[in-house]
């Protein structure tokens, strides 16, 4: 007689709860209106691939973001008007009893793109290939035409340029916050072990 398989329902929360976290955050993202972009972050960073991003409307400004224990955590603010993002991968790497668990969030291959209004990103690094349009170098940070949430604070250093490409994108970053956010081929996958997207 063959044993029916059996759920183990502690082992399932444990890996499933931050999934239906995660999820509901991104879902809550491509609802239409301002999100705000000031709350509290995690105490860890997450990854973000992306093979290409054409922005329309592109700032960088100093800023800190905090943490529930209220420490301060120094970060650059990337604010996009408008992106269009080609093969797009972001991944967090879960500590769990189970050991380290990998949560990918995919979208945006092919020609359908996934795509952004008043995307703001709190990035601790980056790096990418970048061709810029009427850059602005040393502008006050306070004065930037940049989605809500990604101006610095007046007297500090600020970038903008009308368009901006970027290839090979890597972030560590914080949070990430959009007006709307829309994944045409939104994938979720769940990976046991240490994943990251890069």
């Amino acid at each position: 007689m063959v044993e029916q398989g059996r759920v183990r329902w502690k082992r399932f929360a444990l890996v499933f709860t931050p999934v239906v976290a995660l999820t509901s955050l991104l879902v809550g993202a491509t609802t239409e209106g301002a999100i705000g972009a000031t709350f509290v972050v995690s105490s860890s960073t997450f990854k973000l691939f992306t093979g290409e991003l054409r922005a329309q409307g592109f700032t960088l400004a100093g800023g800190v973001d905090r943490d529930i224990k209220g420490r301060a955590i120094p970060v650059l603010l990337t604010g996009i008007r408008r992106a269009e993002v080609f093969d797009l991968c972001q991944s967090v790497v879960l500590k769990t009893p189970l050991g380290a668990v990998t949560v990918r969030i995919t979208g945006g291959r092919g020609d359908a793109p996934v795509v952004a209004e008043d995307l703001v990103i709190d990035a601790s690094a980056a790096r990418a290939a970048a061709a810029f349009n009427d850059i602005q170098l040393g502008r006050d940070a306070s004065t930037l035409d940049a989605p809500a949430g990604a101006r610095g604070p007046a007297g500090t250093f600020g970038a903008q340029s009308r368009t901006v490409v970027l290839r090979n994108v890597r972030l560590t970053a914080w949070a990430v916050t959009a007006a709307t956010f829309t994944l045409p081929d939104l994938a979720l996958s769940l990976q046991v072990g240490d994943n990251p997207c890069f």
